[in-house]
């Protein structure tokens, strides 16, 4: 066996650099926060381009000032959302100001005044038949301010003279903007022409095309945090089973990432935790109360003898959680370590809210999710998909695996975050009586 040359080593250490860096921020730019790396996205344009096409079936397009990674989606209730600089999500009225912004922007002048902008906003929201009356109140102007600074930090706007937020702070507030016409016309990666709707951009977006059931597993894999086998098709799921080997060496190698294969499916690990957007666990009152209440989840309804039929097992992807379980068990969360793990006062106040945060948090995760139609079932499947298994061919059945109905589902991944909770004292002698405790969280 011939070991490769310091040579080899360095040019794949190099594109596996720029393909993590292209992959969690797709739009890289030569002034932007990761111009360091930008010549190294350059340097390799041919290579990556040609990867990531066959790979996952996305475009690159290399400039002499940007890098764009069109990423195509997985269609609705998917993808990696927006948020404001505070953490919030960006609602359906910002993404509608930043369209909106990007159909102005596109044949800007290459500078403008923010009225101008504002102005041309609001007329383009008019001629879309799009109700935008809030623009003139606080919340609104807020809104507005939340999709321009999102352009800023694209580099598609550039502050010359003030800045964007004055629009809430002053009445009369100005500011002069150098407009990037050339980024904002890559900024959306759908086939916006061919789309009737918004809807219809999305779902056309998420074709895999030719690449078919293989391209589709595959952007599942990189893009989620866990790939359940009743998420995909007869087809998907016997392209997974008999590649899935195969696969983790190729993403091992393109991106460094390690495969976890279990029988309800399959999860790409990156050990550095650079690609992901979500952090389990993690710091703060979310994140503790989901990782705690997963845990008693999965104490509570872990099923007898979940495994794979080819190995005698009774395959469970997911349990359904009674009603009102949730709630009992974030009421004991809070009671047993709201107050000496100094959680929020407005989750510990408001437990309507931290549920709903903790569930936001736990769904994104792929470890619970809401009981409803499947991919495996044939939803969400675009138009002509050929999702049906080759004739001759056998594949796990995956009817029983999840239940239907209604409510919330504990997905098979949770068991993987059903870490005991130890608590510790940090005094010296354990027959201390008067020891702090703390959460090791």
């Amino acid at each position: 066996m011939t070991l490769p040359s310091a040579h080899d080593v360095a040019l794949a250490t190099e594109r596996r650099t720029a393909a993590r860096l292209l992959l969690a921020h797709p739009l890289v730019t030569s002034d932007g926060p990761h111009a360091d790396l930008f010549p190294l996205v350059r340097r390799h344009a041919d290579w990556l381009g040609g990867r990531f096409q066959q790979v996952l079936g996305y475009r690159l397009l290399v400039d002499s000032s940007y890098a764009r990674l069109f990423k195509a989606g997985l269609g609705a209730r998917s993808g990696h959302r927006l948020v404001r600089s505070t953490g919030t999500p960006f609602t359906p009225h910002t993404y509608a100001c930043l369209a909106l912004a990007l159909s102005v922007l596109v044949t800007a002048p290459e500078q403008m005044l923010l009225s101008q902008l504002v102005a041309e906003i609001r007329a383009a929201a008019a001629d879309a038949d799009i109700e935008l009356e809030e623009t003139g109140r606080a919340a609104g102007k807020r809104t507005l301010v939340a999709a321009l600074r999102q352009l800023v930090e694209w580099g598609v706007l550039i502050e010359t003279h003030g800045h964007v937020g004055v629009i809430a702070q002053e009445a009369d507030g100005e500011a002069l903007i150098t407009v990037d016409r050339e980024l904002a016309r890559v900024i959306v990666a759908g086939p916006l022409a061919q789309s009737r709707d918004g809807a219809d951009l999305v779902r056309r977006a998420a074709d895999p095309g030719f690449g078919g059931p293989r391209t589709y597993v595959r952007r599942m894999l990189v893009e989620t945090p866990v790939v359940h086998l009743d998420e995909l098709t007869d087809a998907e799921r016997d392209w997974l089973r008999t590649r899935q080997r195969r696969e983790a060496q190729a993403f091992l190698e393109l991106l460094g990432l390690e495969t976890e294969i279990r029988a309800e499916g399959v999860a790409l690990v990156d050990p550095e935790e650079e690609l992901t957007d979500l952090h389990l666990p993690g710091t703060g009152t979310v994140a503790q109360a989901a990782l705690l209440l997963v845990e008693r989840l999965v104490e509570r309804l872990r099923p007898p003898e979940p495994g794979h039929p080819a190995t005698g097992g009774v395959l469970v992807v997911g349990v359904a959680v009674p009603d009102g379980v949730m709630d009992e068990l974030l009421a004991d969360l809070v009671a047993e370590y709201g107050s000496r793990s100094n959680w929020q006062r407005g989750y510990l106040e408001d437990l309507r809210a931290l549920r709903e945060a903790v569930l936001d948090l736990l769904s994104r995760m792929r470890l619970l999710a809401p009981a409803g139609p499947l991919r495996s079932e044939g939803e969400g499947l675009p138009e002509g998909y050929a999702g049906e298994l080759p004739e001759g061919r056998q594949v796990t059945d995956v009817r029983e695996a999840r239940p239907g109905g209604e409510g919330w589902v504990l997905l098979a991944a949770a068991a993987r975050y059903a870490t005991r909770v130890t608590v510790r004292t940090t005094g010296v002698s354990p027959e201390a009586t008067d020891a702090q405790q703390e959460l090791p969280l």
